[in-house]
């Protein structure tokens, strides 16, 4: 198990540093400068750019840029504020976007596992059929719809939640957003779960466990939903990335300061580091999710981390 972590950790480090020279290759190509105002002349664009040294041969800036950020040193904002660490700007909206995902993931994987293991136990009955109504109409409809929903009878009628985000209310404000982000993974888990759930119900060791005497909440996480989990993991690892850096459109609603607005004015600004950063980040949680998805498949089930250590032999 030790030999196969640590390979896939091996792998997740080489596709870091390729994106680091990806993502600096496609900034190089980018047209235009962080410094295309109106107002400045041509001396001061030069002289900006030799003042952050975006005047040196690509690749001494790559080099210099890569150690810099394998030593946690990502640089200053050129345009959204000049001068001022990207690690500033982005650590103040980096744990709101985080907590608002970590807690849309926990309530929609908590909601789909149990729609979806009640719909498979009542197969074919109003339940059933009530869960697969509600996981339709929630995979339908955008969750800004869910938003603006909320928005009005939750927080506006009936003013149970603040409209807009509040820092002496942080955790009453993420409510809100946390729910219309988690009621998607919420119908996706949920229609996985009941389809592999059905599937494995009638399996043939399934009828033997059964046989055995095995009953009850055993029966059902100890084997159906264990054996149901992996297609769960690999449809639940990418929307989990998504969710915790944050939904554009949802921090907009509600006027959260999240990260997903740093990034949008970072590429419309041409700022450089800022863009370089962000996009680093989403990058790296997704791998740091796969990589954590990968390993729960050999815990889940260890035929699959035999196989993989044959292929890499």
């Amino acid at each position: 198990m030790i030999r196969y972590v640590l390979q896939r950790i091996g792998i997740a480090a080489l596709t870091l540093l390729a994106i680091i020279m990806l993502l600096f290759l496609l900034m190089e190509f980018v047209p235009g400068t962080p410094f295309d105002e109106e107002k400045l002349s041509p001396e001061q664009i030069e002289q900006n750019m030799r003042l952050y040294g975006l005047d040196k041969p690509w690749p001494y800036r790559f080099a210099k840029y890569t150690l810099n950020m394998l030593s946690g040193n990502f640089g200053v904002s050129y345009v959204i504020s000049k001068n001022i660490p990207v690690t500033d700007l982005i650590k103040n909206r980096f744990p709101v976007s985080i907590g608002i995902g970590l807690q849309a993931i926990a309530l929609g994987t908590a909601m789909g596992l149990l729609l979806g293991i009640g719909a498979a136990l009542k197969h074919g009955s109003p339940l059933d059929a009530f869960c697969t109504f509600l996981s339709v109409v929630c995979v339908s409809i955008p969750s800004y719809v869910f938003a603006l929903c909320l928005s009005y009878v939750v927080g506006f009628k009936l003013g149970w939640f603040p409209l807009i985000y509040r820092t002496d209310r942080a955790f009453m404000s993420t409510v809100m957003p946390t729910i219309a982000l988690s009621i998607f993974p919420m119908a996706n888990i949920a229609r996985f779960t009941r389809v592999e759930m059905l599937e494995t119900l009638d399996s043939d060791f399934i009828q033997l466990a059964e046989s055995k005497g095995i009953t009850g909440f055993r029966l059902i996480f100890c084997h159906i939903l264990r054996n149901a989990l992996i297609p769960i993991v690999t449809v639940l690892g990418p929307m989990i990335v998504g969710l915790i850096t944050g939904s554009l459109v949802i921090e907009k609603i509600f006027s959260v300061p999240g990260i997903g607005q740093l990034l949008i004015t970072s590429i419309q600004t041409n700022d450089y580091n800022v863009i370089v950063v962000m996009s680093f980040i989403y990058s790296a949680l997704y791998i740091a999710v796969m990589l954590a998805v990968d390993i729960l498949y050999g815990i889940i089930d260890p035929r699959i981390r035999i196989i993989k250590e044959k292929q890499d032999d």
